[in-house]
C-alpha cells in the first residue's frame, strides 16, 4: 500500500543529494534515492514509514573514519556508499497506518533498523540485533540526504525548546547516556573520562549532571582540554603524553585527584596505552567502561585487572536512550548547544568533512544543515 498524504509546510522543491564515499575513498556529494519526482508522490511508503527533510547532521568519527580508512573493524566499505547517522528533520510524508507522526513533526531519527525477533531484540536490549541494520554502517546507507524514507517508530517527535541541531545532537548523547547507565556513574563517584572529543565531552556533561566528582578529562590535546573546562567548570585536565608509561598516566591522574583513586574510568578514545592507563588508575574492585572504538586486537595488563578485581566493560551503541536523551535536553540538564562549532551546507558537505577530519580548525561537533 503507497503513501497517500504529501502534505507539507514547505513543499520540496530542491533534488535530493547525498554525501557518497567508496572503497577509493574518495568523498562527494551527488544525487541520492528517493528522487525528487519520488517524493512530489509522497515517496512510495511501506507500512510503518514517514518520508522526511533531513535539516541537520552531524559528522561523526566513524563517518570519518570509514572515509579515510574504509572501514571499522569488520565493517568495510566495499561499494558506494552515503554516509551519516546524527540527524534531525521535518516528516513531510506518511503512509496511512501511521498513527504517532504526521506531516509537519519535527523529528530526531534514532538509525536503527531492527528484526523484533532475535534474543537481543526481545529482551530490550535491540542494539544487539543479530540482523540489525544501522545507517551508515556498510553496506546500509546513511541519513545524510536531503531526503529519506525512515520507521516511523525510530522517529522522536522534537519538543518545541529543541532545535534540529539539538536533535541531531541526541545520537551522540545517547552513546554517552547508554555508557554512564551501563558503568553506573553515582553522586559523589571521582571519575576520569579519556578522550575529550565530542563523545568525551559528551560523556563529561552526563558525569557532572549524574552528580560525579572530582571529575578528571585527560586528552593529547591542550585546545580540547581547555574547552572541556570552559564546558564544565571544576573539571581537572591530564595531558596526555605518548612517552609516559600507564603507571605514570595513573600516577597523575591520581595526584590530580589529591590521592584519590577513581572509582570509574569512562574511557571515549578507544587507544591501547589509554585503556592500559585507565586499568592502572582505577581503584580496587573499580570499572573501567569502553565507549572508545579501537583495534581489533591489543595488549591490556591482566594481572592489574585481576589482583584489583577491576572490572573491565564495554558498550556498542546504545538502547532505549532516546526518550530520556530528549528530557534531559528538554528541561536543561544537559546542554550540548556549546559543543556545535562549525556549520556547513550540505551542498558543502565535503569542506564540512575536511574540517571535521583536520585537528588544526579546532572543530568539535561539526554539523551539515539542509535548512532550505
Amino acid at each position: 500500500m503507497s503513501a497517500t498524504t504529501t502534505t507539507t509546510e514547505v513543499k520540496p522543491s530542491k533534488p535530493n543529494i547525498g554525501v557518497y564515499t567508496n572503497p577509493e575513498h574518495e568523498l562527494w556529494v551527488a544525487a541520492a534515492e528517493p528522487s525528487l519526482e519520488s517524493v512530489e508522490k509522497g515517496g512510495d511508503l511501506k507500512e510503518g514509514e514517514v518520508l522526511l527533510n533531513v535539516k541537520s547532521t552531524g559528522i561523526c568519527g566513524s563517518d570519518v573514519h570509514f572515509w579515510h580508512a574504509g572501514c571499522i573493524g569488520p565493517m568495510i566499505v566495499t561499494d558506494t556508499h552515503i554516509l551519516g547517522h546524527e540527524s534531525a528533520g521535518t516528516v513531510i510524508g506518511v503512509h496511512p497506518s501511521v498513527t504517532s507522526l504526521k506531516p509537519g513533526d519535527r523529528v530526531a531519527i534514532e538509525p536503527n533498523l531492527i528484526c523484533h525477533a532475535c534474543e537481543p531484540c526481545l529482551t530490550g536490549r535491540y542494539n544487539g540485533c543479530e540482523k540489525v541494520e544501522f545507517l551508515s554502517t556498510p553496506p546500509v546507507p546513511g541519513l545524510l540526504r536531503r531526503y529519506l524514507k525512515h520507521p516511523a517508530n525510530w522517529c522522536h517527535k522534537l519538543p518545541d525548546n529543541l532545535t534540529f541541531e539539538d536533535g541531531a545532537m541526541l545520537e551522540p548523547l545517547s552513546v554517552a547516556l547508554a555508557g554512564i547507565q551501563r558503568a553506573g556513574v553515582r553522586l559523589g563517584d571521582p571519575v576520569v573520562v579519556c578522550g575529550a572529543g565530542p563523545i568525551g565531552l559528551v560523556t563529561l556533561l552526563c558525569c557532572k549532571a549524574a552528580g560525579a566528582a572530582p571529575i578528571v578529562i585527560t586528552d593529547i590535546d591542550e585546545g580540547r582540554l581547555k574547552f572541556a573546562q570552559d564546558l564544565v567548570p571544576g573539571t581537572l585536565t591530564h595531558k596526555v603524553e605518548f612517552s609516559h608509561t600507564p603507571e605514570i598516566f595513573a600516577e597523575s591522574v591520581v595526584k590530580l585527584m589529591e590521592g584519590i583513586e577513581p572509582a570509574i574510568v569512562m574511557e571515549c578514545s578507544g587507544v591501547e596505552s589509554s585503556i592500559s592507563g585507565a586499568i592502572q588508575a582505577v581503584k580496587f574492585g573499580g570499572k573501567v567502561f569502553v565507549i572508545g572504538v579501537g583495534k581489533n586486537e591489543m595488549k591490556i595488563p591482566f594481572m592489574r585487572l585481576s589482583t584489583r578485581e577491576v572490572d573491565l566493560q564495554f558498550q556498542y551503541r546504545y538502547c532505549n536512550t532516546w526518550p530520556k536523551a530528549i528530557r534531559l535536553v528538554k528541561n536543561g540538564v544537559i546542554d550540548l548547544r556549546r559543543l556545535v562549532t562549525h556549520r556547513f551546507k550540505l551542498e558543502d558537505a565535503v569542506d564540512a568533512f575536511k574540517t571535521a577530519a583536520d585537528p588544526k580548525t579546532g572543530a568539535i561537533k561539526v554539523l551539515i544543515q539542509s535548512l532550505d
